[in-house]
């Protein structure tokens, strides 16, 4: 069994968008959180929250990924 190193590359890049949302949606509450008598606190609330849950979702795809590359997934043809 090999390597499928570019689904691993994918799976590295994914996991990469993952730490930067890591660090980017609680930012983004938090300064939700600190203007709460702003107009667009609501906005900028919701916006930090779909961050944060898609920084989750990146970060369970990426895992996923890089298992199916070194483990032979459904993403590659069996011989």
């Amino acid at each position: 069994m090999r390597t499928d190193k570019e689904m691993m590359v994918q799976g590295i890049k994914k996991l990469a968008l993952t730490v930067f949302l890591m660090f980017l949606a609680p930012i983004v509450i938090w300064q939700a959180f600190k203007n709460e008598e702003h107009p667009l606190y609501w906005p900028v609330l919701v916006i930090g929250l779909i961050l944060a849950i898609y920084a989750i979702y990146s970060g369970f795809k990426g895992i996923q990924t890089i298992v199916d590359a070194l483990f032979g997934g459904k993403g590659r043809l069996k011989d």
